[in-house]
């Protein structure tokens, strides 16, 4: 099945990438799916889902820049695996810096700053360290983004933050005023009028999104998410699911027919 791709800085990213949430057992559905995410996925099962991503023509992998993600992508690439790691800043393991020299140390080709951190910082207004950080990943060669919830993130960041990609997420689930952390177990609220929101506002953005959240942690109905995907997706655009082979293991075969069928289904 062909798969077109998109420009992500020097990055040629195919168009429907693998995310890694549930790898590392963030369901978005409570602690007892966190847990079970976290058992069925070994490495061994993590790297065939990659290899089955790799098959499919899905050359980009976005998951959390902390040692779990490390130590299975070194094992990946060892074995042959060659798919482009998007790194993303975690704030359990401490300061943004932190996520940033993993993303380097660990050979990712491109890195955001976290969703929920961009989130708490526009909250709070503390955005006076961003431009530093996107330089520090720059300067490293990698591409820098930012993702977020909040479309207040991605209108301050037209304005005052020069990046090669943002990732929009299509539901603000939960408030990220008092930490950036996500925390397992709490309720999430996944309401259409917060995907209208943002993708209105993608509409205007002046670089390459990468859409997620877009099957709202599993609460969606593929064939709707896709086709609702597919009228929003720009030519530059990109969007990212991740799966649980344990319930539906040919997910990601499937994902990829129903974004691929509904943009062609979409009008000229």
């Amino acid at each position: 099945m062909p798969i077109d791709t998109v420009k992500i800085g020097d990055l040629s990213v195919s168009r429907l990438i693998i995310g890694g949430n549930q790898f590392s057992g963030f369901s978005h559905q409570g602690d007892d799916r966190d847990a079970e995410m976290k058992h069925f996925y070994t490495v061994n099962r993590i790297k065939q889902a990659l290899r089955q991503a790799e098959q499919l023509g899905i050359n980009a992998h976005i998951s959390r820049a902390d040692h779990h993600v490390m130590r299975y992508l070194i094992e990946y690439w060892d074995e042959g695996g060659d798919i482009t790691w998007l790194a993303q800043t975690c704030p359990e393991l401490g300061t943004t810096e932190r996520g940033i020299d993993n993303a380097i140390a660990g050979g990712a080709q491109a890195c955001h700053i976290h969703g929920g951190t961009m989130d708490f910082l526009i909250a709070n207004n503390q955005l006076d360290e961003l431009p530093a950080l996107i330089a520090k990943i720059r300067q490293a060669g990698l591409a820098a983004g930012i993702a977020g919830h909040n479309p207040e993130v991605f209108v301050w960041a037209k304005e005052n933050l020069d990046v090669d990609y943002y990732m929009c997420s299509y539901y603000n689930p939960i408030p990220r005023d008092k930490q950036a952390e996500h925390v397992s177990g709490t309720d999430e609220q996944y309401l259409d009028e917060n995907r209208r929101a943002m993708t209105d506002l993608i509409a205007d953005l002046d670089r390459p999104v990468i859409h997620y959240k877009v099957l709202a942690a599993g609460r969606n109905d593929p064939k709707e998410a896709f086709d609702f995907v597919a009228r929003h997706l720009r030519p530059q655009d990109a969007v990212v699911v991740g799966i649980y082979t344990k319930d539906h293991p040919d997910s990601l075969a499937e994902n990829l027919q129903l974004l691929t069928a509904a943009i062609e289904a979409r009008p000229q």
